[in-house]
């Protein structure tokens, strides 16, 4: 399993949560809600690295070889302290100036053994 480089992103970074519910409304409006799987309540994070040319080539590259092998990687959120397992299926790389860059990217988290 690959973890992903530690190069933190910017304090700019958003998390979004899904919760995964079926919900049930009657012609009353009585409303009934339950969770739906195990892993109902999975993360999203968007983040921005604002890094040199080196990092911004160590970050394009991880993700492009996660890409290549369909494989998850584990990353620790900011201010937490457990790993958990990622995917990155879309990012951007900006060239801002002489050895300066951003890389936007889209974590999702996934659960697998």
């Amino acid at each position: 399993m690959a973890t992903f480089p530690s190069i933190a992103p910017v304090f700019n970074a958003s998390k979004v949560s899904r919760p995964a519910k079926r919900t049930t409304r009657f012609g009353d409006g009585y409303e009934q809600r339950i969770t739906f799987g195990l892993n109902q309540n999975a993360k999203e994070w968007s983040l921005v690295f604002m890094v040199n040319d080196t990092d911004a080539n160590t970050i394009e590259t991880f993700l492009d070889d996660r890409a290549a092998d369909s494989a998850s990687f584990d990353w620790t959120p900011p201010g937490e302290s457990t790993a958990y397992k990622w995917v990155c299926e879309e990012w951007t790389r900006d060239l801002l100036g002489d050895e300066f860059n951003q890389i936007s990217a889209t974590f999702r988290q996934v659960f697998e053994p």
